[in-house]
């Protein structure tokens, strides 16, 4: 299993504050009431979620309130201690690596059910995944653990506009009202490039993010050599406070770009 990423120490050092400083993750309205419709309409059925890189647990309630059962992974064992207490032991946490995932039992001993009918990866997992091979790793991951009969993974992409509002020389925000403070430090954002910000807490220690962007051909491109295919792909904006998705995304309009993904047809 690689070591202990950059973005897993940062995120270690964050973890108390991380839900503080960001107050607008409404997932009960993404999650629940926008992309969980969304997937129902491709077919999916209720069963075991495995959330990769689920950080403070944000995604947990509104998947329980549904009658989901999860698995939480993230290499940042501070980010899973914030979102034990989130759940109270109601969801299996692991300290794992997107980059190594290994099959997953979703429910320790049942070996009748291998594979999940729910699979995220979102709110920036796949851009803070900067190496050369680290888009297909993460994806074999999946296709691991996704159920081959109606199993949907749903990741999200920043787009060139989001590295441009939020990591761009220039860019700076106060996070929260305790203290924390981003700030972009790139010169210019251009896609397939990898950009840094800066995070600054209270008193003033600074460390660094670096996320890269990856365009719709790479993504797609990795996804077909772990032997995955896109059922859809959307574009996602907030407009006065509401979730807008799109079928026709753009770089420069949107802020993420969606994938619902699934295993590719047995007789492809």
């Amino acid at each position: 299993m690689p070591g202990p990423s950059a973005a897993a120490e940062s995120y270690n050092w964050w973890a108390e504050a991380y839900d503080e400083c960001n107050p607008e993750n409404d997932y009960e309205h993404w999650l629940g009431e926008s992309l969980l419709p969304l997937l129902e309409g491709h077919g999916l059925r209720r069963g075991w979620a495995l959330d990769i890189g689920c950080g403070t647990g944000l995604a947990f309630p509104p998947l329980l309130r549904r009658g989901w059962r999860i698995v939480g992974c993230d290499s940042s064992v501070g980010m899973l201690a914030a979102a034990e207490q989130k759940v109270d032991g109601a969801v299996r946490l692991m300290n794992l690596d997107v980059r190594d995932l290994p099959p997953i039992s979703p429910n320790q001993g049942d070996t009748a059910q291998q594979a999940f009918s729910l699979i995220l990866m979102l709110n920036d997992v796949i851009n803070y995944l900067t190496g050369d091979g680290d888009l297909i790793q993460a994806f074999a991951g999946i296709a691991k653990n996704l159920r081959p009969d109606g199993g949907l993974a749903v990741l999200d992409a920043n787009t060139v506009a989001l590295f441009r509002r939020d990591y761009e020389l220039g860019c700076a925000a106060n996070l929260g009202s305790n203290g924390w403070r981003w700030r972009g430090v790139t010169k210019r954002c251009v896609p397939e490039q990898i950009y840094e910000a800066e995070l600054q807490d209270p008193s003033g220690l600074v460390r660094p993010h670096r996320q890269r962007h990856w365009s719709r051909d790479q993504i797609l491109g990795a996804l077909a050599a772990a032997g995955l295919h896109c059922v859809a792909i959307l574009g996602q904006r907030e407009e006065a406070g509401q979730i807008q998705l799109c079928t026709s995304p753009s770089e420069t309009r949107d802020l993420k770009i969606l994938y619902l993904v699934s295993h590719l047809p047995a007789n492809s």
